[in-house]
């Protein structure tokens, strides 16, 4: 007998690629939905030309692509295609959510934003996953994960005390950004089975990756003291050069998937161009490094940062706690708060990643005291006062004094 899931009348239009919206529309898949996502017809999402150690499974398919899919059915359509609006706003009449992580304003230009596809299904609810989310000094940049975690303090907290900074070995930016997306539609559905109405939800990685590091992040910001790396550390085993993290004459720089002969350009000395194959690159990554890192450290951060941008290489700086809690996106979108707690006073916190049109995220009360609230709870579920004196005197309730 087949187990009932609970989002099996659940249907997402899934228009996402690589890692973020994949992974959020796995997750619900798994747990029934119908997941209908859409891909460019020949190459299809972008994950299915990616692969780590340059090896493919079973000799043609991409593991990064099949780990974050599964559950799905596949509908090859061109975007800019003229069929493509008859065809998504005809699914969008009876579909329940719409995903996607295209750079902020592509698909409202096509005519696949929030605004259009709720024309058709007023209940439609329409997330969006972006890497710095959708305004701010930071907007024209690849929201990459090894970026992210670059600058929002979790490399510089992680790795070897005398090395350099280490992002995480896995996608971990992009996954956290996934479950966001999650409990985000989730609290949207729920919240459209009470009102009838469908909502937008905008999540980005930037504020994501501060938000779950929320005890790091509280204990730098209300301390004023930057955690100090103990002498181990971690590498990311799967990944080629130049991905990594080069140093500067005044810091860090990263550099995710980016052409080499590209970054060699930059950095002026052709004779590293004889590593310009898939091969060496993978096999003589460390050696590679090492040279790249020679010529990185001529360079301050500012000046290779602007280098590499106006060539459109994938680079983001290295940014402690600190320093990210006074990044110029990150004041732009506000991911930084503060509440005030009755024994600890004001607290600086990371505030909620997830962003929601009809329902926004707010921090109504600071974190508990033990007991603080167990009359006001129980009173609201009918215990009367005189059975809960009873409790507190027994000590199987307490409250605070």
């Amino acid at each position: 007998m087949t187990a009932a899931k609970a989002l099996k009348d659940v249907t997402v239009l899934d228009l996402s690629h690589l890692l973020q919206g994949p992974f959020a529309t796995q997750l619900l898949a798994d747990m029934g939905a119908n997941v209908i996502k859409v891909e460019r017809p020949g190459q299809g999402d972008l994950f299915r030309t990616l692969t780590f150690n340059n090896r493919w499974v079973g000799g043609a398919e991409s593991p990064n692509f099949l780990a974050w899919n599964r559950n799905k059915r596949s509908l090859a359509l061109d975007l800019k295609a003229p069929e493509a609006k008859e065809i998504l706003y005809k699914i969008a009449e009876t579909a329940d959510v719409v995903v996607q992580n295209f750079r902020p304003g592509v698909l409202e230009r096509l005519g696949f934003g929030y605004a259009d596809f709720a024309k058709v299904n007023p209940r439609i609810i329409y997330c969006s996953g972006s890497g710095y989310g959708d305004s701010g000094p930071y907007l024209a940049r690849p929201g990459q994960d090894m970026l992210i975690q670059g600058l929002t303090g979790i490399a510089a907290a992680t790795g070897r005390g005398d090395g350099p900074p280490v992002p995480v070995g896995s996608g971990f930016s992009d996954q956290v950004g996934a479950m966001n997306m999650v409990y985000g539609i989730l609290s949207a559905l729920y919240w459209r089975e009470r009102s009838g109405e469908g909502q937008e939800i905008k999540v980005d990685l930037l504020s994501a990756m501060l938000a779950h590091q929320g005890q790091e992040m509280l204990m730098a910001m209300n301390f004023q003291q930057d955690f100090v790396r103990p002498n181990s550390g971690i590498g990311h085993p799967g990944m080629d050069a130049p991905f990594g993290v080069y140093p500067t004459s005044d810091g860090w720089v990263t550099v995710a998937m980016s052409p080499f002969k590209r970054f060699v350009g930059v950095l002026g000395d052709d004779s590293l161009l004889v590593y310009d194959n898939p091969k060496d690159l993978f096999d003589k990554r460390d050696e590679v490094w090492e040279k790249l890192a020679a010529l990185t450290k001529g360079w301050t951060t500012a000046d290779l940062m602007n280098a590499l941008l106006a060539v459109d290489i994938w680079c983001g700086e290295v940014k402690t706690h600190l320093q990210a809690e006074q990044d110029p996106q990150v004041k732009h979108i506000g991911a930084i708060t503060s509440y005030e707690h009755p024994t600890a006073g004001t607290v600086k916190v990371v505030a909620p990643a997830v962003k929601m049109s009809k329902t926004p995220s707010e921090i109504e009360r600071p974190a508990p005291r033990i007991g603080e609230h167990s009359r006001e709870i129980l009173g609201e579920f009918g215990f009367d006062a005189e059975t809960v004196d009873g409790w507190v005197a027994k000590g199987s309730v307490a409250e605070v004094k």
